[in-house]
């Protein structure tokens, strides 16, 4: 999730890092993180108006940034290969796999392993059952989504996430055997069938899990994040058009961001036909904003200028998947020290302590385990 793509040109190699992306990484990692934050047993906490103001009206849909993530992979993953078709006239499917190996699997595996052999262990010494009821085979093979879907959520929590990194894998898998296998002018038609296709799937399937957890459900996002790569790639009348595009373009685009991210349900999911279309048209609210912080000239903010934000960004990876840990340490520490009663310390005390520890668990994971593989994705790099 957290990678400078280098693009290169068809005259010259010159690596082109979208600076405002790694911002955006973070941001919707802390609206994920802030989604599954704030749990408590306590019922004086729970009917407070503030806990129920932050918990469900700020971040009730702060899982949404899953879905940014899967428009994002595939607006880079897109860009990538069609720099590297144009470079060397092929994709070396190959070496795009052996570098998406090195940049998930290390962490995701050994996500894995604390998941099924560590928590169990730990859950014992502190007096409780494990009682864990996922499939290691399914996620094994990434096909974790399909566990939550059978079998419900998994007792080790840091197991719970992974199901987009399953995705994901399953997305890197396909892809660039598609477009190594038609011409670049053809890259629309396949993009158009695979959210149609994505579209019926949910037309026929009008369960919430299936429309949030299932790969024809969401690979619906990834295929509008690769149109818009295409299109921006391809067209030289398009990508201008966005470079171009008004301020109060880039006003309406946030404002109609905000208003999803805070009315989805009232303004997208009552409707059972407005439902089968919810993921594509959140999907295109953020490839605009990929659009606006990447290539608009007159954009309103510049995420980029952020140090903080950029480099809690590159390690948006390491956050996403660890972040449960971080929540699971703390709010283990506070029960036991009795610092979880009230409705300010399950607020502010516990999630920021929990976002502390995760960045640190985080900045420890990409140091320690991810960039030793990450060096060897040079030997990989097609162009």
């Amino acid at each position: 999730m957290s990678e400078i793509i280098e693009l290169a040109t068809m005259s010259e190699k010159k690596p082109v890092y979208f600076e405002n992306l790694d911002a955006l990484r973070f941001l919707s990692f802390l609206a994920v993180f802030f989604y599954h934050s704030f749990s408590t047993e306590f019922a004086h906490v729970t009917s407070s108006p503030v806990y129920q103001f932050i918990k469900k009206g700020v971040f009730g849909n702060g899982n949404l940034g899953v879905n940014f993530f899967f428009v994002l992979s595939g607006f880079l993953i897109t860009y990538l290969l069609i720099a590297e078709r144009k470079k060397q006239g092929k994709i070396h499917v190959r070496r795009f796999w052996m570098r998406r190996v090195l940049r998930i699997w290390p962490l995701f595996y050994g996500c894995v392993a604390f998941g099924f052999l560590v928590f169990p262990l730990l859950k014992s010494l502190f007096g409780e059952v494990p009682n864990e009821t996922a499939n290691p085979l399914l996620y094994l093979f990434f096909l974790n989504n399909f566990d939550l879907l059978w079998n419900g959520l998994p007792d080790a929590s840091i197991l719970g996430v992974l199901w987009s990194i399953a995705i994901e894998e399953q997305f890197y898998l396909v892809w660039p055997l598609i477009l190594a296998l038609l011409p670049i002018r053809k890259y629309w038609v396949a993009f158009l069938i695979i959210i149609l296709v994505s579209w019926g799937f949910r037309w026929f399937n009008p369960s919430y899990n299936m429309h949030e957890l299932h790969t024809l459900s969401c690979i619906g996002d990834m295929a509008i994040g690769a149109l818009g790569a295409w299109l921006i790639a391809t067209s030289s009348r398009f990508r201008r058009r966005v470079e171009e595009a008004a301020k109060w373009h880039v006003v309406i685009l946030y404002m109609a961001v905000g208003l999803v991210f805070f009315f989805r349900s009232e303004l997208l999911l009552r409707s059972p036909v407005i439902a089968v279309f919810e993921r594509s048209i959140i999907a295109l609210l953020f490839l605009g904003v990929i659009f606006d912080q990447t290539y608009v000239r007159k954009r309103l903010f510049q995420l980029g200028r952020s140090a903080l934000l950029t480099n809690l960004g590159k390690i948006s990876y390491g956050l996403y998947c660890l972040h449960f840990v971080g929540i699971l340490v703390v709010t283990t520490l506070t029960k036991k020290a009795a610092l979880n009663t009230a409705v300010w310390q399950v607020l502010v005390l516990e999630s920021f302590a929990s976002l502390l520890v995760t960045i640190v668990l985080a900045k420890l994971s990409f140091r320690l385990l991810e960039r030793p593989f990450l060096k060897l994705k040079d030997r990989f790099s097609a162009i």
